[in-house]
C-alpha cells in the first residue's frame, strides 16, 4: 500500500504490544486507512528513562505527519504514561488515544475487592496510574506485579511456551490466595497472552483487555473531528482493514513479518524506517 494523506490513523507502540489495540480498531473502524509502527528498536519502553520515550515519542508523531496521519492511537501504556500530555501541548490540532489501565471498570465491579494489575515499571511509576487507583480504587486492594521478561517473550511470538507460563505464574498464583477475582492488563502485549492468564487464574476470574475501549474512543474523536472515512465502496470486503493498514517498523522488517501471523493470523509485508538523529525516516 501507497500511503497518501487519506491514512487517517497513526497507531504506534515500542513492539507488537500495539498490534492487540490495531486488531480492535479494525473491528470498530473496518474501512479506515491506517499505519502502524513498531519501535523495535527500542523495545521495551516500559524499562527506559521518561525522557528518552518521550523523545522517541515526539519522533514517531512527527513521522506520522509527514505520512498525511489526522489522529494518532498511543497504543503503549508505558508512551503514554511518559508522553500523552506532551503531545497534546505540541501537536494541539491532533486529537491522540492513549492507554489507561482499566483501573476504574475492575473497581466498580469487582465483587471481592481485589485487583490484580500487571504492567511494566514505567505505567506503575507514571502520575497517570496513580491517579487512576487514587480516583477509582481507593477502597480496592490493589496487588501488583511487572512479569519481567513477558514482553520479550510476546515479542518473540512465544505466546504459551514454558517460559511465559512461568512468567505468568509468578505473578498470578500468589494473588489467588488473596482473592483476586479481576486481572488488569496494562500492558498493550499483554492481550495476546490472555488465554494462558485465564488459564491459570480460571474462568471465576475476569481480564480486562483494554483495547475495545481504546478503539470506541478512536471511533468517537474520528467522528468529532468529521474525520471518519465515508468510502462508498465500503461494502467490498477487499476495501476492508486490515488491507487499508501500512506496516513499519525500526528493527528488523522479517522479523516482524514473522511475528505478526501469530498475533493477527494474517501475513504482511513490514516496512523498514530508520532513526537518524532523532528523526524517523521511512526506508522504502
Amino acid at each position: 500500500m501507497v500511503l497518501t494523506p487519506k491514512t487517517v490513523i497513526g497507531v504506534f507502540d515500542s513492539g507488537v504490544g500495539g498490534l492487540s489495540v490495531l486488531r480492535a480498531i479494525w473491528q470498530e473502524l473496518p474501512f479506515t486507512p491506517a499505519i502502524y509502527l513498531a519501535d523495535q528498536m527500542h523495545v521495551p519502553y516500559g524499562q527506559r528513562p521518561i525522557e528518552e520515550v518521550r523523545a522517541f515519542s515526539l519522533g514517531i508523531v512527527r513521522f506520522f505527519l509527514k505520512q498525511g496521519v489526522k489522529l494518532i492511537v498511543v497504543a503503549c501504556n508505558a508512551a503514554s504514561a511518559a508522553s500523552l500530555r506532551l503531545l497534546r501541548e505540541t501537536f494541539p490540532g491532533i486529537p491522540f488515544v492513549g492507554m489507561e489501565p482499566a483501573v476504574k471498570p475492575a473497581a466498580e465491579t469487582t465483587l471481592s475487592g481485589v485487583v490484580g494489575v500487571l504492567a511494566t515499571p514505567a505505567t506503575f511509576q507514571g502520575e497517570l496510574y496513580a491517579s487512576v487507583v487514587e480516583r477509582f480504587a481507593s477502597d480496592v486492594l490493589i496487588l501488583q506485579h511487572i512479569c519481567p521478561g513477558l514482553v520479550n517473550q510476546i515479542e518473540n511470538g512465544n505466546l504459551d511456551g514454558k517460559d511465559t507460563r512461568n512468567i505468568l505464574e509468578d505473578a498470578l498464583l500468589p494473588m489467588l490466595p488473596l482473592g483476586i477475582d479481576t486481572v488488569v492488563l496494562g500492558c498493550t502485549h499483554y492481550p495476546f497472552v490472555i488465554p494462558l492468564i485465564q488459564a491459570i487464574v480460571g474462568d471465576e476470574v475476569r481480564v480486562i483487555d483494554p483495547a475495545p475501549a481504546v478503539a470506541r474512543q478512536t471511533r468517537r474523536l474520528l467522528e468529532e473531528y468529521d474525520l471518519n472515512q465515508r468510502n462508498p465502496a465500503s461494502s467490498s470486503t477487499a476495501l476492508r482493514q486490515p488491507f487499508l493498514t501500512s506496516f513499519f517498523t525500526t528493527g528488523d522488517p522479517q522479523g516482524l513479518q514473522f511475528v505478526i501471523p501469530k498475533l493477527l493470523n494474517q501475513e504482511f509485508t513490514v516496512k523498514k524506517a530508520t532513526w537518524s538523529e532523532g528523526t524517523l525516516i521511512r526506508g522504502d
